[in-house]
């Protein structure tokens, strides 16, 4: 069975990083060959804003993840000995404004709600967060709730 990544992008676990929590899954989820065919492993979005923002390398973190199979403090653990022990709490504030403000363009927005059986101009939902949390509990009620009711 393959899984949607329920954790939501503005959850952060106990480094404060906004996203991180999700970017762990979506990756364990990826190595363990259990993740939804429409989730990328590591996106070019909020999943890139994480590992650029905090100066982690792609490759490294992919490979970590993929060898090791961490659990959440333990992925935690390898970012702080990968930046020396800390993180630069302006860096983490910078990343986590960001991923809160973001807002995803007309098209994208239009869809999600129009997925979600949600008026267009209706919709308080800008926020991207807002915005791919309710693509995911569409995606996940179309695809496992729906089909385990019927």
């Amino acid at each position: 069975m393959k899984m949607v990544p329920l954790i939501s992008s503005g959850v952060a676990g106990p480094l404060g990083v906004l996203h991180l929590p999700r970017l762990w899954l979506k990756v364990s989820l990826d190595a363990a060959g259990k993740l939804h065919p429409d989730y990328p492993a590591i996106g070019h979005g909020f999943d890139k804003m994480v590992l650029d923002g905090l100066g982690l390398d792609q490759k490294e973190f992919e490979q970590f993840m993929h060898e090791h199979h961490p659990s959440y403090p333990q992925l935690e653990a390898w970012i702080l000995e990968q930046k020396g022990g800390k993180l630069d709490p302006g860096a983490v504030a910078k990343l986590n404004a960001a991923i809160i403000s973001y807002e995803h363009d007309y098209d994208t927005r239009r869809a999600v709600l129009k997925n979600s059986g949600l008026p267009e101009a209706g919709g308080r939902l800008k926020d991207a967060v807002s915005l791919n949390n309710l693509d995911d509990w569409q995606i996940f009620y179309e695809e496992e709730l729906a089909l385990a009711m019927h």
